[in-house]
């Protein structure tokens, strides 16, 4: 946007505070990539709500305004986009489905994603969700029984594997009673570099290979491997069951083909059943293990979330049915108050489609707009008590922590591209919380200043070991 153009009263980029950079690659190398979201809400501190940074040749503009960050989700894809370096990259991994992809793509595999993984079809999967909790239940009760240290993220990750596979694939791939090599092992070398090449000034990877790169093209592999497979699995199933209804996720992209006699191309299915993989996997398995950090920290929640679980099934070793799921919603208190405090999704990234202004600053299209989330969500203003756990702020009707601002708490997302998987976590979140608080209490197994956050493209623990003792 030429400043002859700007009317008066709006700021240009150049008039908005910033750090220092160097010349050629700006601020690039302050920017490590495993502490960006930390960085970042440095600078927000030092700076303000609104900033600039310069990464390589291009200038950015940073927000902790979340009433901006609204706008920008719910004017999609009108005005706004994904940040244009996260779809290049995805698709270079072959994995640019509804997650990244933006204009006419987007749409039709939206419409697949949000009727599979509908809050309505959660019922007849329940039984399925139960008999992976109940595998988790087992293993935890070995590892009290024989005081051993769990691996919180691992056993997480892994639960969450299975129970997306199963859901979305028709296949349980039973990660959590595999003692190595799991499908998880080679995802986890994925979204690492994925926030690495997304925010790199130059595209290294393209023109050579650095042992990094070389361990994630192996991993990359690997997952397209068994992501082949069940594709192949779930056609041999169409084939054997002609015009039966679709059992999960890929059957029903399989079967909007055959409905339509345009069969969605074999690339565009692979994109989505790696996008499932990965986020079904990261974003659900780490706000649990968050959770676990804030429990450990809070051992008097603990015990309110015991009552709770006796209260919503009794003796019953896991939530009965999938009704008594809606007495849960202390549980999902916590994970939301978890994820207030450590927000699995620290940074969002787009950029505008079209020159625009927002919050008072003329942005040419096409430039990148980082938002930083945490600060609106330990912001007092906002939320009363900020700095303490208080799952029972999140209560409906609650008037006990106030003020309360849901217009904060942004980790699902917002708009016409809310996250379809939020129904899915949620489940999950209360049938491994409630499981947790009926059987065992739990502490940190080491020194919990250890555990730092890394960015990962969601925000993970660098560990989360915990000693669990039955109730």
């Amino acid at each position: 946007m030429p400043p002859d153009t700007i009317e008066p009263g709006i700021r240009t980029l150049a008039e908005l505070p910033g750090p220092k950079g160097i010349p050629l690659l700006g601020n690039a190398l302050q920017l490590d990539p495993v502490r960006i979201h930390l960085i970042l809400e440095e600078w927000v501190r030092q700076y303000g709500p609104a900033l600039t940074i310069r990464l390589g040749p291009k200038q950015v503009f940073v927000s902790s305004d979340m009433n901006l960050l609204q706008t920008v989700l719910h004017e999609r894809p009108d005005r706004y986009r994904r940040f244009s370096p996260i779809e290049s990259v995805l698709s270079e991994m072959g994995a640019n489905g509804v997650f990244s992809s933006e204009g006419d793509a987007w749409l039709p595999q939206r419409k697949i994603i949000m009727h599979a993984l509908g809050a309505n079809h959660f019922r007849a999967f329940f039984p399925s969700m139960q008999a992976i909790t109940q595998r988790l239940l087992e293993q935890w009760l070995r590892a009290a029984r024989h005081g051993e240290t769990v691996d919180m993220c691992r056993d997480l990750t892994r639960y969450t594997v299975d129970t997306t596979t199963t859901l979305a694939f028709g296949v349980d791939p039973n990660t959590l009673e595999q003692a190595g090599g799991a499908i998880q092992d080679h995802m986890a070398h994925i979204f690492p570099m994925i926030l690495s090449r997304v925010n790199a000034p130059f595209p290294w990877w393209r023109y050579f290979k650095l042992p990094r790169d070389r361990q994630f093209d192996h991993a990359l592999r690997e997952v397209q491997h068994y992501a082949s497979g069940l594709i192949t699995r779930a056609r041999q199933r169409r084939a054997e069951h002609p015009g039966e209804a679709p059992q999960n996720l890929l059957e029903a992209m399989l079967a909007a083909g055959e409905e339509t006699g345009s069969p969605m191309a074999d690339d565009v299915i692979f994109a989505n059943t790696f996008t499932v993989l990965m986020a079904g996997e990261d974003t659900t398995a780490f706000s649990l293990a968050w959770a676990m950090y804030c429990l450990c920290r809070h051992p008097h929640v603990q015990e309110r979330m015991h009552d709770a679980a006796l209260q919503a099934f009794g003796d019953a070793p896991l939530c009965p049915t999938f009704e008594d799921v809606r007495k849960l919603d202390y549980f999902d208190g916590v994970a939301h108050e978890a994820m207030r405090l450590k927000p699995i999704v620290p940074l969002m990234f787009f950029e505008p489609v079209k020159d625009v202004v927002l919050g008072g600053v003329a942005l040419p299209a096409g430039m990148p707009l980082f938002f930083v989330l945490r600060p609106s969500m330990e912001d007092a203003q906002r939320y009363g008590q900020p700095e303490a756990f208080l799952p029972e702020r999140w209560a409906a009707g609650h008037q006990h922590v106030q003020p309360h601002d849901a217009h904060g708490f942004l980790q699902f997302g917002a708009g016409p591209r809310v996250c379809p998987g939020r129904h899915l976590a949620s489940v999950e979140q209360r049938l491994v919380l409630s499981m947790l608080a009926r059987h065992f209490t739990m502490e940190f197994a080491g020194d919990p200043d250890l555990i730092k956050e890394e960015s990962a493209f969601t925000m993970r623990p660098s560990s989360m070991p915990v000693r669990l003792k039955l109730r």
